[in-house]
């Protein structure tokens, strides 16, 4: 077959859609974060952007100058890593952009669930799991963290302590109950 009817992209990695693994923002909904994420991802974007893509284009404009490019690592790699960074911040700017920075603190000493919420809950075998309910961006499964689009967030939100609620599993139904909400404490 001819090359010509064939699509070879050398450029994988230069759409502008959002980084693999995480899931999409539901449409038309805020990027709900707390002020420490934003603070990360906003760190993040002026690292890459004041820092590491100037190093980055100095070393490949130094490659470049070295002469046949075609079997420069240092030129080639470079340039990768480029598209690697731009497409970092692209996605970074979209979210930043988007962020509706939601300060927990604020609802210290309540005892209903909204973002931010530190909740301890008892699913039917009488199993204990504490989550904190976060960001998208900044959720962190392994620390206990599940974002606020998530299907156990989506069933606690709104729930107060004592509650029961339903999670909707692919084993069916689960009833879990509310035993405790928190919410740190204010910055001083």
């Amino acid at each position: 077959m001819s090359k010509a009817f064939t699509k070879e992209s050398t450029h994988q990695d230069e759409d502008d859609g959002d980084e693999v693994g995480l899931p999409p923002l539901p449409q038309g909904t805020r990027n709900y974060m707390t002020p420490e994420g934003y603070a990360r991802l906003r760190a993040e974007f002026m690292a890459l952007l004041d820092v590491e893509r100037p190093k980055i284009v100095e070393i490949v404009s130094w490659a470049a100058k070295n002469g046949d490019r075609s079997e420069n690592g240092d030129y080639l790699y470079g340039k990768k890593r480029l598209r690697e960074i731009d497409r970092r911040l692209r996605f970074l700017t979209k979210r930043l952009d988007i962020a509706e920075v939601a300060d927990p603190s604020l609802h210290h000493g309540s005892d209903q669930i909204f973002f931010g919420a530190i909740v301890t809950y008892a699913n039917g075998r009488g199993e204990e799991r504490t989550i904190t309910i976060k960001g998208i961006d900044e959720s962190d499964s392994l620390q206990g963290e599940v974002s606020w689009i998530s299907p156990i967030a989506r069933a606690l939100l709104k729930a107060r302590e004592g509650d029961e609620v339903q999670l909707m599993t692919p084993g069916g139904i689960e009833k879990l109950e509310v035993l405790e909400v928190r919410y740190p404490a204010p910055k001083r």
